[in-house]
């Protein structure tokens, strides 16, 4: 392809980025694109904020008694479905060539096999065709969000990362509580999860669509040079991704933190339980007012931290939120009433919220951006594994400390288990190396021009 050719193809859409290589897009998105891109954020996470309500009921009233067996039978094929497809759909996309862009595709398709998906849990009359539809979720809703998470470092000039990644750590947050808040309300008012549910998947599939059609269609694919889909799929575990040492390290820091932040909202009953003897309806009452403190501070958090970023650096405020969320903890774990630790839970998600929001535009001022949705992708399977690597950590913690010193105190203790992973993600962030460009962005005039792309 020729330079006039590239420039041709550069130019269809005003609003398309002019990446060439790795270099970072110049080109400013309106207002419209970054909620555009915002919106999938919310999207794609009300899916699971509402599964976990609709997991749990739909399962005991399909098989009753097996429940807890089945439950974490189906965590167990989630997290590898997600591990394997989020980075290798992303790295096909870095290759993929359209009419329609690089990752546009797999988000239009994936939202809608997901909504497709989603109509059949609503449906579904009996326990094996829920694992068959859960299944077909994961794999589609996942072929979506590992692609779209390439779209940031693709479309995202310099100036705009920290606006843009306030707000994908907001949407984040709100499309949980979205999801949660509307399957939980659907079952109160009709003791049904069916119309909340169908109404969920004609939201993801709107969104997607939304999306395809909005959304520019950023950089050119990489060229293949002669690879098969199945060696590029293989190639995605690579590695050669440890050369890129900065990278390599915040991935260990990110899932330090996203793990610490983890043990409250994973074992929050337990604690509750344990450590103030609730029960019952006050039991309920304080897992209530758990949520929406973590809930409010995070979403709190998000912009600001971003925004502070943009003018002192990514590593300041990640270092800054890692402090919050360990003193936080701290008080979560040494609380002497339900009260203090709610004042605790609220300083972790403020802290939760600024990170969300920094670590992201970090990884996207680090990471190769020909390659930004195999990077991206890999980046996710930290989000879907701290989780369940968290209530494992801090459920046998709880266990072995409690049967040597007590309920109470093993439940403490793996309340401050959450201190270490915090210290664990600040060390490791002590060895990325955050490029001087991510501070404090220059802004270019409205009337400057876009960068030529080179052949």
């Amino acid at each position: 392809m020729t330079t006039s050719e590239i420039a041709a193809e550069q130019t269809v859409e005003p609003a398309d980025v002019d990446l060439a290589g790795d270099t970072r897009p110049t080109t400013s998105l309106s207002v419209a694109q970054l909620f555009q891109i915002s919106v999938f954020w919310f999207a794609l996470n009300s899916i699971w904020g509402g599964f976990e309500v609709f997991q749990q009921k739909r399962v005991i009233q399909l098989i009753g008694n097996g429940a807890p067996i089945a439950l974490p039978v189906m965590e167990l094929i989630a997290m590898p479905i997600a591990v394997l497809t989020m980075p290798v759909m992303g790295s096909v996309s870095d290759y993929t060539t359209s009419r329609w862009g690089r990752r546009r595709p797999f988000i239009l398709f994936g939202s809608l096999a997901a909504a497709v998906a989603m109509f059949g849990l609503a449906l579904s009359p009996s326990f094996p065709v829920l694992i068959l539809f859960f299944v077909l979720l994961q794999l589609t809703s996942n072929a979506a969000r590992g692609p779209f998470a390439g779209l940031v470092p693709d479309l995202v000039p310099e100036r705009q990362v920290g606006i843009a990644s306030g707000l994908m750590g907001l949407m984040i947050t709100l499309g949980l509580v979205g999801g949660y808040l509307l399957m939980s309300t659907g079952y109160l008012l009709h003791e049904d999860f069916t119309l909340p549910m169908l109404a969920l998947g004609a939201f993801v599939g709107l969104a997607g669509i939304g999306s395809f059609l909005w959304i520019p269609k950023g950089p050119v694919a990489k060229a293949r040079v002669g690879r098969s889909w199945p060696k590029i799929a293989f190639e995605t575990f690579g590695t050669d991704i440890l050369k890129e040492r900065s990278y390599v390290f915040l991935l260990g820091s990110r899932f330090f933190i996203l793990m610490a932040t983890g043990f409250f909202m994973n074992l929050n009953i337990l604690y509750l339980e344990r450590t103030f003897q609730l029960v019952g309806t006050d039991q309920g009452f304080w897992v209530v007012v758990g949520l929406g403190v973590s809930v409010g501070a995070t979403a709190i958090g998000t912009i600001p931290g971003a925004r502070i970023s943009d003018r002192i650096g990514r590593k300041p405020v990640i270092y800054a939120s890692a402090l919050a969320g360990a003193v936080g903890m701290a008080i979560v774990g040494l609380a002497p009433s339900v009260e203090i630790a709610m004042v605790g839970i609220a300083l972790v998600g403020l802290g939760g919220g600024a990170f969300l929001a920094v670590d992201w535009a970090l990884m996207t001022d680090i990471i190769p951006k020909a390659s930004a949705g195999r990077y991206m992708g890999l980046s996710n399977v930290v989000e879907a594994t701290n989780g369940p690597i968290a209530t494992s950590v801090g459920g046998v913690i709880m266990f072995a400390v409690g049967a040597l010193l007590g309920q109470a105190i093993g439940a403490r203790a793996a309340m401050l288990a959450a201190v270490v992973a915090f210290t664990l993600g600040a060390l490791l962030l002590t060895q990325v190396v955050e490029p001087r460009h991510s501070r404090a962005a220059t802004p270019r005039r409205p009337t400057e021009t876009a960068t030529p792309v080179s052949a």
